[in-house]
């Protein structure tokens, strides 16, 4: 599902796509990309004593040295994400940048992944 995520982002946005806390500490920031974190995975329902799915539950931020597009992207990428079945609730929340140059914006998002 990951994979499939990371697609879409990268995609439509043409804007690269890391790991949340993957950059190296003397690597300079792009001026727009995305990062990604797993927050969790669970059963998403059973029958006869066997899980029918998994919730896959991530976060989803997006950096930029321009503070509307911060804000701006991230509505689109609700859109785009909900075409594709997942599941994304609000319109984000502020998120902490390592770089004085740079802020950020994330939504939760979740996907149900039929077994």
């Amino acid at each position: 599902m990951l994979e499939d995520l990371i697609k879409i982002l990268e995609d439509k946005y043409k804007y690269p796509v890391y790991l949340q806390g993957s950059m190296a500490s003397d690597a300079s920031y792009p001026d727009h990309f995305f990062t990604y974190w797993i927050n969790e995975t669970s059963d998403s329902s059973h029958y006869d004593n066997d899980d029918t799915g998994v919730v896959w539950d991530y976060d989803v931020n997006f950096y930029s040295n321009d503070p509307l597009t911060v804000h701006n992207i991230m509505l689109d990428v609700k859109k785009t994400l909900k075409q594709h079945n997942f599941i994304v609730g609000g319109a984000g929340y502020s998120v902490m940048s390592d770089e004085t140059t740079h802020t950020g914006r994330g939504i939760n998002v979740l996907y149900r992944q039929n077994n």
